[in-house]
């Protein structure tokens, strides 16, 4: 069995489709490739949230920005499959308003009122994947935790299922699973500080999940391009959670005005170097330095993988 991966990540699906076809393609699809999709028919769509992004795109207008997500399940018949964050409601509600014909498998981090429907769910830090042959395990033996990515976890037990994978298969690679680069990927640990890259967090949701699977006290580096951020939903968890804030963009006046009076250090930073060697003098044994931007790269880097790989390099350095 063959598996391309494609999509929003790595070489494009028309470059990898020139060199020959697969039996399976796993893509990541971005709302901005959706735009331009109007015949394409996913066999099984997954949409793990729709939280306000490239607002600046969508005319500030959040609709435009679900419409967009939800493309992801145009021209679905009841052949096909789509997977489904329950408690998301943006989802729920318009995949309601809007009607889908598809199979439906939702997942959720409480147990669901209807027993019946096929999905995951959380139980008692039990995962529960309620498809076939029934597959449990507890969330303390994943590979990648926090809350996010038990989340992510049901999503990828339920499209394996799907596939009529075996339950040990999954369980193996959801135990096995090595973090992928710039996504919460450990870099180093230095004299008692741990540094991580989660350079892809490019949105305020993705670094809402970072700072809420973080245990240690956090030394935070944000900023970079604003897509019309909300940051205001990250109140809470920087006030509980984060020390200093290292910003790191162009402008970081939004920034600034929602976070500068919930820590007690805030610095500007222009290069990835500066803001590791200023992260590091702040911080002490048993804290964590956290590159989450919530925002996109190009004001000072080429893309995310370039301001990742700049972060990586200025830590390796200490």
């Amino acid at each position: 069995m063959s598996v391309g991966i494609a999509g929003n990540v790595g070489q494009s699906l028309a470059l990898q489709l020139a060199s020959g076809d697969k039996d399976f393609w796993v893509l990541e699809l971005s709302s901005f490739q959706l735009d331009g999709m109007f015949e394409t028919k996913l066999d099984i769509a997954v949409l793990l949230n729709i939280t306000p992004d490239h607002l600046d795109r969508y005319g500030y207008e959040l609709q435009n920005y679900i419409d967009s997500k939800l493309r992801i399940i145009q021209n679905h018949t009841s052949a096909e499959a789509f997977i489904y964050w329950a408690e998301d409601e943006s989802i729920t509600t318009n995949l309601h308003e809007k009607g889908y014909s598809g199979r439906a498998y939702p997942f959720s981090l409480s147990k669901p009122t209807d027993s019946t429907q096929e999905g995951a769910y959380l139980d008692h830090n039990q995962l529960i994947i309620h498809l076939k042959s029934p597959l449990k395990m507890s969330i303390q033996d994943l590979a990648l935790q926090g809350r996010h990515n038990i989340m992510n976890s049901m999503a990828a037990s339920i499209t394996g299922k799907l596939l009529d994978l075996r339950n040990e298969s999954i369980r193996t690679s959801l135990t096995d699973f090595d973090t992928v680069e710039h996504r919460l990927e450990l870099v180093s640990k230095i004299n008692g500080v741990k540094f991580i890259n989660d350079s892809k967090a490019t949105n305020v949701n993705s670094a809402w999940y970072a700072l809420e699977s973080q245990i240690e006290t956090v030394i935070w580096i944000v900023g970079g391009v604003d897509k019309g951020n909300d940051y205001t939903d990250l109140i809470p968890l920087v006030e509980s959670k984060v020390k200093a804030i290292i910003c790191l963009g162009t402008d970081n006046k939004k920034l600034i005005e929602t976070f500068g009076d919930k820590v007690k250090f805030i610095h500007e930073a222009s290069t990835a170097k500066e803001a590791v060697d200023v992260a590091y003098q702040v911080a002490f044994d048993g804290e964590t330095v956290l590159l989450s931007p919530a925002c996109s790269s190009f004001d000072l880097f080429e893309n995310y993988e370039d301001r990742g790989r700049q972060f990586k390099n200025a830590v390796r350095a200490l």
